[in-house]
């Protein structure tokens, strides 16, 4: 019996001393370093903090990738910073709820770098009916083909913060995320885009989807597309509009109508009492405003705060729906190719209004129903939607 005791004890000390071990194996110190020039191979930085100095360019194929719980930091006093993936190449971010992949600033002033740019050859359909187009960011990248699951990637469980720089000139548009003909075989999920300039993510056509999105406090629109952008498989969206903010989600297809749309399920958009548009005279306060023959389709949506805005003596309402032009509304709306259901309004001035207040709208049965159940998206909080403390899932 002694002995059969002694060998219990003997065990236990060796599967303490055991997971003691593991214990300090598993500390791992971060690493640290500077990301800058064009990346021509593929590159994987590990767990760590890094500055990211300069415009940089992923090309020639290759593959970057950042792990779980690293913070990449720009300073805007170096001149232009943004990330760039160009067609061929991908980005892979292995964030998790956890521990995600930050991409920030060193002074956290909205609108101090370009943020994350990804170009594809997926199909688009640009002003004047064209397959491909160049970009407006100041890079000039031709984008668009015939690649309808182009990957760029893997982007999971990431973070941008305060992003929408307008690069060179002053005068090019540059969002928290942005995706140039990125196809299908990229993946997009638990993204956050925090205090931007500019829009919090906008698709220039292409065929991904982006799932469990925030777009939080972006000054210009929360999300935004053009150029037939058509995923199929977007769902769980939050915008939650503070401080400065226009439209909720800015739609439009490039004045090409079309045969296909984005889909789109459990989407939220909020707007804080108090928030004004990004320029004074431009009334652009609806939650969601369809234009230049924009579509989609949309079920389980909450909308909420898009009351009345006034500017010196004149009081403005903000509407859930803007159909902005008789285009929009004669081929869109009446050709139901807008379906929007399950929608929750409140606090929220007019259901649908019109751009011009020169025409009707009048949805085709079914096409527009509101409810009181819609849930709207449904976000696990954590560290990813985490900010300075503050709880981004609003």
């Amino acid at each position: 019996m002694k002995k059969f005791l002694f060998s219990l004890a003997l065990l236990a000390t060796v599967f303490t001393g055991c997971s003691s071990d593991n214990e300090d194996e598993n500390t791992v110190t971060p690493q640290v370093g500077e990301i800058t020039g064009n990346i021509t191979t593929s590159k994987t930085y590990a767990y760590g903090n890094y500055t990211l100095k300069g415009i940089v360019k992923v090309q020639n194929g290759a593959t970057l990738t950042f792990e779980a719980g690293s913070t990449i930091t720009c300073d805007k006093n170096n001149g232009d910073n943004a990330l760039v993936i160009e067609n061929g190449s991908k980005l892979v971010i292995n964030g998790t709820e956890s521990a995600p992949v930050v991409f920030t600033e060193v002074s956290k002033v909205p609108g101090s770098w370009g943020g994350i740019i990804m170009y594809g050859d997926a199909p688009v359909k640009v002003l004047g009916g064209g397959s491909t187009a160049t970009s407006e960011d100041g890079l000039s990248y031709t984008y668009g083909g015939t690649n309808a699951t182009h990957s760029s990637g893997s982007l999971r469980y990431a973070r941008i913060e305060y992003a929408g720089k307008k690069l060179a000139d002053g005068t090019k548009e540059l969002n928290g995320f942005s995706f140039y003909a990125v196809g299908s075989g990229t993946i997009l999920d638990h993204l956050v885009s925090y205090k931007g300039a500019d829009d919090g993510f906008e698709f220039y056509g292409g065929t991904a989807s982006l799932t469990n999105a925030i777009s939080y406090g972006n000054y210009d629109d929360s999300f935004d597309w053009q150029d037939g952008w058509q995923g199929q498989n977007n769902t769980n969206w939050l915008a939650y509009q503070v401080t400065k903010g226009n439209f909720g989600i800015e739609i439009e297809s490039s004045s090409n109508n079309n045969t296909f749309y984005p889909k789109f399920t459990n989407i939220t958009l909020k707007r804080a009492a108090g928030c004004v548009p990004e320029v004074a005279g431009a009334i652009e306060i609806d939650a969601i405003q369809f234009k230049k023959e924009g579509n989609g389709d949309f079920s389980n949506v909450v909308i909420d705060g898009y009351g009345t805005y006034t500017e010196g003596t004149t009081t403005y309402q903000g509407a859930a729906i803007k159909i902005q032009d008789v285009t929009t509304n004669t081929n869109q709306v009446n050709g139901s190719k807008i379906k929007l259901t399950n929608f929750k309004i409140t606090n929220t001035s007019v259901d649908v209004a019109t751009g011009a207040n020169t025409f009707t709208v009048a949805f085709p049965s079914g096409q527009f129903t509101t409810s009181t159940s819609a849930t709207g998206a449904t976000l696990s909080p954590g560290a990813w939607a985490t900010v300075d403390g503050t709880n981004l899932i609003q």
